[in-house]
């Protein structure tokens, strides 16, 4: 009896699923990388689908921990957080966060973009027109911690991390820039440390863990890369960087961090006397937001520029602008080591220097490094050196990218703005495994979590299983 019931409970191990965690934007410290096996490399609306929820738009991200999933949403006016079975996909409950203002939001973003943040114990979730909210895993709320209002023209973004015993939250914006560490347990402030010299921006932050010292938060501005220690919010590290918006996350391998950049070595603006002769036609010497509506390509960005938002664009103000985005940029490689203020050049392990892409974050994945781009353009480097080992398109997926590549069980996955997502087979000669259309928009960054994929589409919550 003793062996046939060892031999019971080792084939039950062998059936068992894996542990399901994928507890923040990009799961595991906002790597992109799981570590289970058995996912699906084809799919469909009704092919190896586990369930499918309705669920209401928003761009934030599911996450699961505890055997649930969690997800935010906006509909009607209602800033909604949502909890599911992570087996049956039944939902568990539905919460409203009552808000405290309407930010006026850029149309590619929405007031439910930043991705909760889950462990054992429940949720927590940031919405720029309240602040941060904690639930348990049955939906009562236990803490709330408001914040703003911000002036970030495009929304923010950034979603909130849990690191430690504490939550991390970047609210980067226009000014008064500031990252926040809040108790878990309690919302309690730990600490908050201002970010004067960043504008606005949109990146999550990571953990990182150098060789020796202690532990680092590092996030990525629309100018700058900085480093503070995770315990007290004290700066510890920065470097200047060209962006044209600071989003996605960083990520780290061993001692090494790497970020991708948009940005260029020139103004991507004409100069102000230029613009003068373009807009300005009741020659006051100031832009109007009647005048630059002329602009079809930027006239809808007049929000950014006009940084007090008094309605007329002055020279500082258009200069501001133009001048973002401008220095090194691409992917780089970074061994801060136990540096303190700005870094030196030799901290840089290498720099490709090449155009990559503005949102979607990069991966680091057995051995490679990936970035995607609008028009389905993959690149792989060798993370070691900064060599690029193949570039090329994903070519039945050439749309816009939002969402962040993904990766486990020998698979990376990319998803497009039009509901393609492709998977492909992993190594620096990587190859497209197959190509598959939910038809219907993906702007979130799918999850990865004991076998299951969790997508989520315009109207649709997907989890995705191969069968066994």
């Amino acid at each position: 009896m003793t062996r046939i019931h060892a031999a019971s409970f080792l084939c039950l191990l062998a059936i068992a699923p894996a542990i399901a965690q994928w507890t923040q934007f990009r799961g595991p410290n906002g790597s992109g990388v799981g570590s289970a096996t058995g996912y699906p490399s084809e799919f469909s609306p009704s092919k190896n689908v586990a369930w499918k929820k309705t669920v209401p738009y928003g761009q934030s991200s599911p996450v699961v921990a505890g055997g649930r999933v969690y997800l935010t949403a906006a509909e009607d006016g209602h800033l909604l957080t949502l909890a599911f079975d992570e087996t049956s996909g039944r939902e568990l409950w539905r919460r409203e966060t009552k808000r405290a203002r309407t930010h006026k939001l850029f149309r590619a973003n929405d007031p439910a973009s930043p991705t909760p943040v889950a462990d054992d114990k429940g949720v927590v979730v940031f919405f720029p027109d309240y602040g941060l909210v904690a639930y348990n895993v049955d939906g009562k709320e236990r803490w709330t911690h408001p914040l703003g209002p911000f002036k970030n023209f495009y929304g923010i973004a950034a979603s909130p991390i849990l690191a430690g015993n504490a939550i991390v939250q970047v609210c980067d914006q226009s000014n008064g820039s500031f990252i926040l560490a809040l108790d878990r347990a309690t919302g309690r402030q730990r600490w908050r440390t201002e970010r004067p010299s960043v504008p606005v921006g949109w990146a999550t932050p990571m953990v990182y863990r150098p060789a020796e010292g202690p532990v680092q938060l590092v996030t990525l501005g629309s100018t700058r890369l900085d480093a503070y220690y995770l315990d007290t919010g004290e700066p510890i590290w920065w470097t200047p960087i060209g962006s044209s918006g600071g989003l996605g996350t960083p990520v780290a391998a061993g001692d090494t961090i790497f970020i991708t950049t948009l940005a260029s070595t020139e103004p991507w603006m004409d100069s102000f006397e230029t613009a003068l002769g373009k807009y300005d036609t009741n020659k006051d010497h100031l832009i109007s937001q009647q005048e630059f509506q002329a602009d079809k390509e930027l006239g809808e960005h007049f929000g950014w520029i006009d940084a007090d938002s008094d309605g007329m664009v002055t020279a500082e103000e258009w200069n501001s602008a133009r001048m973002m985005g401008i220095g090194e940029f691409g992917s780089v490689a970074i061994q801060p080591g136990g540096a303190k203020g700005k870094l030196e050049p030799s901290a840089f392990r290498w720099r490709f220097k090449k155009n990559l892409p503005m949102i979607p974050a990069p991966l680091v994945y057995d051995g490679v490094y990936y970035t995607v781009r609008d028009g389905g353009i993959i690149t792989a480097l060798d993370p070691a050196s900064g060599r690029l080992t193949k570039e090329g398109r994903a070519r039945e997926a050439l749309g816009e990218y939002y969402a962040s590549p993904i990766a486990a069980d020998g698979k990376v996955y990319v998803s497009s703005c039009e509901g393609k997502i492709t998977v492909l087979k992993a190594g620096s000669d990587w190859e497209v495994l197959h190509t598959n259309d939910l038809g219907e928009e993906v702007h979130a960054t799918p999850a990865l979590s004991g076998g299951s994929l969790y997508v989520r589409t315009r109207t649709t919550l997907y989890s995705f299983k191969q069968p066994h």
